[in-house]
């Protein structure tokens, strides 16, 4: 990694020589042709807001900022169409292309705010090919979005790092993953007699969080969180594979045809829930009933108010429990002539004697499992991306329809508490924590300031698998200088989503380690394209002068060439050949379009 860092930094030292500043020709120009734009931002998005003013400004826009104090604020802003560009980052958790345009750019994407035929027909047709099929569809895909049609405008591709104190924690035990998020279990602390007594002290900037309750939530609020407070059916490892390990199934098989999935459940992992402020078992086994409940309604849009990922699982067709062993015997491996029961069977240390419909009959010892069966719509291996995504965390059937009593229909969000709402794990007159949770971590409460979370008691006890700390607190820092010098006075011992440009302040700290690589991040401007009479919403001329103005090798210079070239959010994952470069003539040529139509 430290070659990579070198590399891109002697990367810096030449574009900042050769880097010429975008024309300014138009700096002279009438100013009743400034066209006026609005750049809607989170505050910890400032310096990229002040890189792009500068350049749209030299390139002969008027350019006011709304910058938002957190999350929420910017999202109520974007709701209410109050800006011309939103600064936005997607970071693609499932290592797969699919997941970095469905939500985001397809019609019914649960995350878009835009609609296109041919945009939806490509991300439809690349779904369906392989990986070496998809190239020049993602290739065609990004022409739509960007070239012809300028619905975002990309600005660059991070690198993912985390800092940490060394002498607190043990190096050995901190990953950082391409996609997925910060794993807390396997965290240990140098002094393991620490494990017992001492919070792990960890960070994030929202303090409001979407929800947890798995499907109602994608963003940066909760992604960490969900993950570590609910199991899924897979993970991805840190280089972004497919893997079983660490996840409620011993194995799982792709049947001939990719169509069909299998997944033989563990039988040590119980649901958790509080009572008195500690976890405590609650004795209900994270069974293949609730795994049945959790995937189906995570593919249902209209199961919950407010679904936030039912698109990232559109794919499954049938969820079902497979009730007859012969299936597994006849079913045929993907790919091979060994059988799916072959598959499932490697390395349990009891073979398959039967499948089991009820979870009152599963006993991994005598060689009685649960078998987990997956349908998709059409031929899909991306959809086990997806079943790695926090979106398909299980979760308690028995707690969620006890919860969710509300009518669907008359949901009031202001006086019904829905399964996951943050209110009833806040501190004071709301709190009535009725979380259960099937990973290896359950939230406690939380405040303005911090949340606090215990290990689940029952979630693979005396395994490799079982968590080494017993609380975690995860304390809210809105502001990245000051997550940093919580992480330098010891106030948190690791700061995940470190910037590029602390990394000299943590390299010259003894007591603090980096860890960097190339992620799947990309941060980008979404034009406000649905709010009619607005220009940038009207006219695409417009939205491509706005395109062309931005000069992505001067903000990689701005952060000591620490960023990756974008064009869309599939950058990091799919090479298509496609690169923006900064050109003042495109600029006035398609502004002159733009004002030339809207005198006509």
């Amino acid at each position: 990694m430290n070659k990579i860092l070198n590399k891109l930094f002697l990367t810096a030292l030449v574009l900042v020589g050769v880097v010429a500043p975008v024309a300014t020709t138009v700096q002279t120009a009438n100013a009743q042709e400034a066209i006026p734009i609005t750049i809607l931002a989170q505050s910890a998005s400032e310096q990229d807001v002040n890189i792009v003013r500068d350049q749209l400004t030299r390139a002969g826009f008027q350019v006011e900022t709304s910058l938002q104090p957190d999350y929420a604020s910017f999202n109520a802003q974007k709701e209410a169409g109050n800006y011309d560009l939103a600064i936005s980052s997607w970071t693609t958790v499932t290592g797969n292309p699919d997941y970095a345009v469905r939500s985001l750019f397809k019609s019914d994407g649960d995350n878009s705010i835009m609609s296109n035929p041919e945009v939806d027909e490509l991300i439809e047709q690349a779904a369906t090919e392989t990986p070496e099929e998809y190239v020049d569809t993602y290739t065609e895909f990004e022409n739509q979005l960007v070239t012809e049609n300028a619905y975002i405008v990309p600005l660059y591709t991070s690198l993912k790092a985390q800092a940490f104190n060394q002498e607190v924690l043990n190096p050995d035990s901190i990953r950082l993953s391409k996609s997925r998020a910060f794993a807390w279990e396997p965290v240990s602390y140098v002094d393991d007699s620490q494990h017992a007594e001492r919070p792990l002290l960890l960070t994030q900037t929202s303090s409001q969080l979407t929800s947890l309750d798995p499907i109602k939530g994608n963003d940066g609020s909760i992604n960490q969180l969900n993950t570590n407070m609910y199991v899924r059916l897979i993970n991805l490892t840190d280089d972004d594979q497919i893997t079983s390990e660490n996840s409620l199934s011993y194995n799982h098989a792709i049947a001939d045809g990719n169509s069909e999935y299998y997944f033989i459940l563990r039988d040590d992992i119980n649901f958790a829930q509080i009572k008195d402020g500690a976890a405590v078992d609650t004795g209900d086994l994270v069974s293949a009933e609730d795994v049945v409940y959790s995937l189906n309604r995570a593919k249902d849009p209209n199961s919950v108010p407010d679904h936030r990922t039912y698109s990232l699982h559109e794919h499954i067709d049938e969820v079902s429990i497979v009730e007859d062993i012969a299936e597994l015997e006849e079913a045929t491996l993907s790919g091979s002539d060994s059988s799916v029961k072959d598959a499932l069977e490697e390395g349990l240390e009891t073979p398959i004697s039967s499948v089991v419909a009820s979870e009152d009959e599963v006993d991994n010892a005598n060689g009685n499992y649960q078998v987990v069966k997956l349908t998709t719509t059409q031929p899909f291996p991306q959809v086990l991306n997806y079943l790695g995504h926090q979106s398909a965390g299980i979760v308690s059937e028995q707690q969620v329809e006890a919860i969710n009593t509300y009518d669907i229909e008359s949901y009031d969000v202001n006086s019904d508490i829905a399964y996951g709402d943050q209110r009833a794990v806040t501190e004071g007159g709301s709190y009535d924590n009725h979380l259960w949770t099937s990973g290896p971590y359950i939230m406690v409460d939380k405040n303005d300031y911090q949340a606090n979370f215990v290990k689940n008691p029952a979630y693979r006890p005396d395994t490799d698998a079982d968590a080494n700390i017993e609380q975690v607190t995860v304390r809210f820092i809105a502001d990245s200088s000051s997550a940093l010098s919580a992480l330098r006075s010891n106030e948190v011992d690791l700061y995940y989503g470190l910037g590029e440009v602390d990394y000299p302040i943590v390299e010259n700290e003894s007591s603090l380690a980096l860890q960097s690589i190339p992620s799947n991040a990309v941060t980008y401007m979404l034009f406000n394209v649905n709010t009619p009479g607005r220009p940038v919403s009207d006219s695409a001329d417009l939205r491509k002068s706005v395109l062309y103005a931005i000069n992505q090798e001067e903000i990689n210079a701005a952060y000591q060439g620490l960023k990756l070239p974008a064009y869309s959010t599939l950058s990091p994952l799919v090479e298509t050949g496609n690169t923006l470069v900064a050109d003042q003539a495109k600029v006035e040529e398609f502004r002159n379009n733009y004002l030339n139509s809207a005198t006509e």
